[in-house]
C-alpha cells in the first residue's frame, strides 16, 4: 500500500468512527429523553451539522482536491438551492397556516 492510499484510508476510518459517534449520540439522546424537547431539537440540529461537516471533509474531501475547485464550487451551489427550497418551503407552509380561515377546516 503506497502512503497516499493509507492516508485517504485513515480518513474513512477516522470519518467512519466519528459518524457511528454521532449517529449513537443522537439516537441515544432521544431514545433515553436526556433533554428536554426544546433542547433535543437543538442538540440534534448541532449533531446533524457535525455528521455533514465530518461527511463532507473526511469521505468526500471537499476543499482538498486539486486546482480548479469544482467539487467546492457545486456543493455551494447544492446548498445555495438547498436553502432556498427549504426555505420557500418552510415560508408557503406558514403562509397557508395562517391564511386558512378556522371555518374552513370543517369537513362535514
Amino acid at each position: 500500500m503506497e502512503a497516499e492510499e493509507k492516508s485517504y484510508f485513515s480518513y474513512y476510518i477516522v470519518g467512519f468512527i466519528l459518524s457511528l459517534i454521532l449517529t449513537l449520540a443522537t439516537y441515544f439522546i432521544v431514545t433515553l429523553h436526556l433533554l428536554a424537547l426544546k433542547d433535543i431539537t437543538l442538540t440534534i440540529s448541532s449533531l446533524a451539522v457535525a455528521q455533514a461537516t465530518v461527511q463532507l471533509f473526511l469521505f468526500l474531501r471537499i476543499g482538498q482536491e486539486k486546482k480548479p475547485h469544482w467539487k467546492m464550487t457545486v456543493f455551494l451551489f447544492m446548498m445555495l438551492v438547498l436553502v432556498i427550497i427549504v426555505i420557500g418551503s418552510l415560508w408557503i407552509m406558514y403562509s397557508l397556516n395562517y391564511n386558512v380561515m378556522p371555518g374552513e377546516m370543517d369537513v362535514r
